[in-house]
């Protein structure tokens, strides 16, 4: 047994996601690269290579970190590239996408050995976080005046578009679709690719692949382009778990398990959405779930248990790798997960442990 606290990717649950890329792909002749910006964790990419296309990124960091761990194609995109970034950056990149027409102008002639892209900003979303909405009102992400993309059609050879965020209903991503080809169209087929970015989640239970990838096909072949899709959770959606065990029992009116992990540090996106956790919710026994940290409002949520807890019990939280590994951190100087690997045959390997010198060459 592991030492707890640690995150437990299983290959199997991680399969299930990538067959499904696989069969969009074939199906619909769109190309998949993994976003970064949701999972990173590269012990998988050797796994996960064979069923996608490449990788997108958000910085400098993460665009290096797809060359060198991943391969394959390598799209560079961050929302502001710096003078110093940009020639390594170019150095790692099959695509690289600015955020502006500003970016785009500033940097294009230390970009033109590959092709140039630019984010188009459709100014609708179908997120339902302000914190997320990319179309939220005086956004900073992407261009949406038509003339202003016009000045750029001599530079860049494509655009993309990402306004999806967890949104599973096709029928309103095919709406939605349909208005950027009415808003947009007659300068996209000008062009030879789109990224439609992700926040499609098409892994999930009962979604209509066969009605997407004839969408995304007639799409591309309309437009006369080259689509490409960057799935981040839909990639490793309920492939991982945080393992985390229990500390102290408290009843002070509900009964509060304290786990030696912590939402703030472990799964920080829950916290900043004011989301729960995906806890155990079998059984007549109901415990709150917290976290170690002194940080009062450190809750993974309520959970059901078939019998009482006891102390040293084993608790998994599931769904825990989208938005959670690439944001933990040391708060508190709480122990860091663990990363640990479930093979196809079950067998469990330790990928990584993190001690007091991580901890500590973090802050100095």
């Amino acid at each position: 047994m592991l030492q707890t606290p640690y995150y437990l990717i299983d290959k199997s649950h991680l399969l299930a996601n990538m067959e499904k890329i696989a069969w969009l792909r074939e199906a619909s002749g769109a190309k998949a690269l993994l976003a970064l910006k949701c999972f990173s964790t590269w012990g998988v990419f050797d796994f996960m290579r064979d069923y996608m296309d490449g990788t997108t990124s958000s910085s400098l960091y993460e665009l290096r970190l797809g060359r060198e761990k991943f391969g394959k194609e390598t799209h560079a995109y961050s929302v502001g590239w710096a003078d110093h970034e940009i020639d390594e950056a170019v150095s790692y990149a099959d695509k690289i996408i600015f955020n502006s027409l500003g970016q785009l102008d500033r940097f294009a002639p230390r970009a033109a050995s590959i092709p140039m892209g630019l984010r188009l900003n459709p100014r609708f979303s179908t997120s339902g976080f302000d914190l997320a909405d990319p179309a939220r009102p005086f956004s900073r992400l992407g261009e949406w005046d038509l003339p202003r993309l016009e000045q750029a059609l001599d530079r860049i050879s494509g655009v993309m578009i990402h306004y999806n965020c967890e949104n599973s209903d096709f029928d309103l991503f095919s709406q939605q679709l349909t208005r950027i080809e009415t808003e947009f169209g007659p300068f996209l087929k000008k062009l030879n690719w789109i990224s439609l970015g992700g926040g499609i989640h098409f892994t999930g239970p009962g979604y209509p692949l066969d009605k997407l990838a004839d969408r995304l096909k007639s799409f591309a072949d309309t437009l006369g382009v080259q689509v490409y899709l960057e799935p981040g959770e839909a990639s490793i959606t309920k492939s991982t778990t945080l393992e985390v065990s229990v500390l102290d029992i408290i009843d002070n009116g509900k009964k509060v398990a304290i786990v030696d992990s912590s939402i703030e540090a472990h799964m920080l996106d829950l916290l900043i959405y004011r989301e729960t956790a995906k806890l155990p919710q079998q059984g007549d026994h109901e415990y709150q779930i917290a976290g170690k940290t002194c940080l009062a409002g450190d809750i993974f949520g309520d959970a059901r248990f078939e019998k009482p807890l006891e102390i040293g019990d084993h608790i998994s939280i599931d769904d825990a790798a989208g938005y959670t590994m690439v944001k933990k951190n040391w708060f508190n100087g709480v122990k860091m997960p663990a990363i640990a690997i479930r093979e196809l045959d079950g067998t469990i390997r330790l990928q990584r442990d993190f001690g007091y010198d991580d901890f500590a060459a973090a802050l100095s």
